[in-house]
């Protein structure tokens, strides 16, 4: 089965880079505390008691025992296809009542026709009519933003993460359901596999003060791993690189540009694991507090030292030259025909590349090099938050249609080895999947009608579970754990924070100009000046928001 922690994940990376990945500004609770008037209506976010009195009990729920537990934040990691006939039911009765339900979420590719043997079998097994208005992905933002501006939102919408921007999170404090009423407490106990979402996912499931999002959990360990070419390692006798240095001269070793051969892509993020740096994947990740003080990561001398040392890749030709010139195409394409024998990017890609090139190209082997320190020994990792993409139910709709949605989110919740999994993930047997050897395998139109949709309501814990490739399972999870070890967790981790409007865009030139910086087209001055340059427009007074914010409400890290 698909790993649901690693479907969040890519949704991101196909939405925008990994520095904005999963950037989240969503909305949070009232906190005069940290600002007057309507600002304090609308700004900040709630942990400690408050966050207590909203949050749902967890109560565990385990239907198969995973092969590797989950540790240090890992997924759970599941090697076997749990045969049709042992599949239990977590659903005891269908709990829909009926309701008609439109919900918008974001599809990449051509959506399927609405009538469609998966939608049908799932609307069918839990008791409602859901009619999904999916919208392209890749402008979902621009949807996301008239929908909710408008009179005519849809009784259920997804959000994902990095779309919540601008007025976003405002208009989802004002036009969601607060579903604490349903859910807080012991409520959630009527919906078990809810009750089984962890903790730290509903936190981040708070907006405005009230319990508002249905999360999609995943783990808060680095999801951007340093992929290499094993098999080409292997055969040439490579040793992986034990410090930022070695990494530099190995790939000058590796590439031979006359042989159309680099070492590597464009490796600014691993750069920033590699030397510490705080998390960019959002505005909040990125502010630490030591010694007393919030500090901002592009405050950091971590931060330009990755920059300078990612700029020594440029500069000594060993990044592939489409990379340098940001033309289109795809670093993982590039890989897999042998023109980079090393990228960064999602967890996810460690089974996606090893199914795709299992018939294609029977020698290829991809695996992820452990993280190192930048000077050698251990890395310094920051945790990514464990929630980036939630439902949310329309402001005024009825409780019978509210308790319809639970239930589609209770049946789309279901753990491993469950029918209610097998359904969510694989669709309607003979149509969607077939049975080869004892596994489940996508049809064409399996792979047409069952990708996004019902995935995006709620899903369960995060775990990884690939019986076809159980090496890839296991590779991705031990790797995780690995990782996991070095992983903090920073000042506002699991919170959603939105900043105050007047703040909001301060850091958008950021990202580009880091693409500039390490490509040569801009120097290392600039970024200083730039970080000089944000801290009088407003960065020194977001910190001091930011550090009232943590004041009143404590971190949520432990």
């Amino acid at each position: 089965m698909t790993p649901n922690d690693a479907v969040s994940s890519r949704r991101s990376f196909l939405a925008s880079t990994a520095v904005a990945a999963a950037a989240i500004a969503g909305g949070m609770p009232l906190l005069a505390a940290c600002g007057g008037g309507e600002t304090a209506k609308k700004d900040g976010t709630t942990t400690g008691k408050d966050a207590q009195k909203i949050l749902p009990a967890f109560v565990a729920r385990t239907v198969v025992a995973p092969d590797i537990p989950s540790k240090n934040g890992s997924s759970d990691g599941f090697f076997r296809a749990i045969p049709k006939d042992e599949l239990a039911t977590s659903v005891a009765t269908k709990r829909g009542k009926g309701s008609a339900i439109r919900v918008m979420a974001p599809f990449w590719g051509t959506p399927p026709a609405a009538d469609n043997a998966y939608y049908t079998a799932m609307n069918e097994a839990i008791g409602v009519k859901a009619t999904w208005l999916n919208q392209d992905g890749a402008v979902y933002d621009q949807k996301l933003g008239a929908i909710l501006a408008s009179s005519d939102i849809p009784d259920v919408v997804v959000v994902p993460g990095w779309n919540l921007g601008g007025k976003i999170p405002s208009a989802i404090n004002a036009k969601f359901e607060d579903l604490g009423p349903y859910l807080s407490g012991d409520k959630v106990k009527a919906y078990p596999n809810l009750a089984a979402i962890p903790t730290d996912a509903w936190q981040r499931s708070i907006f405005g003060g009230s319990l508002r999002g249905l999360p999609m959990p995943a783990s808060y360990v680095t999801n951007i791993a340093p992929f290499y070419r094993k098999d080409v390692f292997d055969a040439k006798g490579w040793q992986l690189p034990r410090s930022a240095d070695e990494f530099l001269a190995l790939a000058k070793e590796i590439t031979s540009a006359k042989a159309k051969v680099w070492a590597c892509g464009d490796m600014t993020w691993t750069a920033y694991n590699m030397f510490g740096v705080l998390s960019g994947s959002e505005k909040s990740l990125g502010w630490n507090l030591v010694d007393g003080k919030l500090v901002n990561r592009i405050e950091t001398p971590e931060y330009l030292e990755a920059l300078e040392w990612t700029r020594k890749l440029f500069d000594a030709g060993v990044v592939h030259p489409d990379e340098k010139a940001q033309n289109q195409g795809d670093a993982g394409n590039r890989f897999t025909a042998g023109q980079v024998l090393i990228y960064n990017n999602d967890l996810s890609h460690w089974y996606a590349k090893t199914a795709e090139q299992a018939a294609q190209n029977p020698k290829f082997a991809i695996s992820a090099m452990d993280i190192p320190g930048h000077a050698g020994g251990s890395p310094k990792l920051w945790a990514t938050n464990p929630a980036n993409i939630w439902a949310f139910v329309k402001k005024g709709s009825s409780r019978t249609v509210v308790e319809d949605v639970l239930a589609m989110a209770d049946f789309t919740a279901a753990p491993y080895g469950t029918k209610e999994r097998m359904l969510t993930d694989y669709g309607v047997e003979g149509v969607d999947h077939t049975v080869k050897n004892g596994m489940p395998v996508k049809t064409d139109q399996g792979n047409i009608e069952v990708s996004s949709s019902w995935l995006f309501v709620a899903s369960p814990a995060p775990y990884v579970a690939h019986p076809d490739f159980p090496e890839a399972t296991r590779a991705t999870v031990e790797w995780q754990q690995r990782m996991g070890a070095f992983t903090s967790k920073s000042s506002f981790y699991g919170m959603t924070v939105v900043e105050p409007s007047r703040w909001t865009g301060l850091m958008n030139d950021f990202e580009q100009l880091e693409k500039d910086v390490v490509r040569g087209r801009k120097k290392v001055s600039d970024m200083q000046q730039a970080v000089s340059e944000w801290k009088s427009k407003g960065g020194d007074q977001l910190r001091d928001w930011y550090k009232k914010l943590l004041d009143a409400n404590g971190s949520a890290a432990s």
